[in-house]
């Protein structure tokens, strides 16, 4: 299922590719959205555990995901 996650200090394009040149061979087409505030990164998600890998890498490259 395609998930859409809200995420803080992606500040530019460069942002953007680190996140999908690190986190698209194990999760896929990742897409980042600049022109919202925060930032959104949508990508495909399969289950609990993958979800929660995502978050943890995305987290290890410096973005946080701000949390519902």
């Amino acid at each position: 299922m395609k998930k859409i996650y809200k995420a803080n200090n992606i500040a530019c394009s460069s942002c953007a590719n680190l996140i999908k040149v690190s986190l698209e061979d194990t999760f896929g087409e990742i897409k980042v959205n600049l022109e919202t505030n925060p930032k959104e990164v949508t990508v495909e998600i399969k289950n609990d555990i993958q979800e929660t890998e995502f978050k943890k890498e995305i987290a290890e490259l410096g973005f946080e995901i701000i949390e519902d």
